[in-house]
């Protein structure tokens, strides 16, 4: 369907241009998109290198360690079936903390990783538990204390202040996780 959708959009702008006479315009602007692509993609390309080597260097010095062990009383609230001990409650915390560090290309194959232990744990393998919506929620909400990839793109597009935004997605986040949980919980009594 959104395939659909983007094609009528393409199609209807090119129409419109053609229509007026400006066809030349389509062309400027998929030579001028092209270059930002690229551009975008080279600056992105360098930060999730450095934000991949942060990730190594935070693991091996044991900060992220240090980051779970904050998170595990909250953890242990949270996921109450989870034992803490299992291995999946170690991959839930790597991967929430790598979410609000916001390493967000770190925290997909430790989500995957955490999925994959808390299948176990499942009882009713065709069924997602009550823990994997609880950690799908909190990591599609996103709380995030350090938004790289934001201030990468804003600093990109030559923003004079790229990381005034911290504070706000600060905020932003921490509104979405907590109405995250609470909905969660919410269905999860009624459902």
């Amino acid at each position: 369907m959104i395939n659909y959708l983007w094609f009528l959009m393409i199609a209807s702008g090119i129409a419109v241009a053609a229509l007026n006479g400006r066809i030349e315009v389509i062309t400027e602007a998929i030579v001028k998109g092209a270059e930002q692509a690229v551009a975008i993609s080279i600056g992105l390309a360098g930060l999730i290198a450095f934000w991949s080597g942060m990730m190594e260097i935070a693991q091996a010095s044991g900060m992220m360690a240090l980051l779970a062990r904050l998170m595990r009383p909250i953890a242990k609230k949270l996921f109450p079936e989870v034992p803490s001990g299992h291995p999946a409650m170690g991959a839930l915390l790597l991967a929430m903390s790598a979410n609000i560090l916001g390493l967000g290309n770190a925290c997909t194959p430790l989500g995957i990783k955490a999925m994959e232990e808390l299948q176990k744990l499942n009882r009713e393998k065709d069924t997602a538990s009550n823990s994997m919506c609880t950690f799908l929620v909190i990591t599609a909400s996103s709380l995030t204390i350090i938004p790289g990839t934001i201030i990468a793109l804003r600093a990109a597009q030559g923003s004079s202040a790229p990381a005034e935004v911290v504070g706000p997605i600060i905020f932003a986040t921490t509104c979405s996780t907590l109405a995250a949980i609470v909905l969660d919980r919410i269905l999860r009594r009624y459902w």
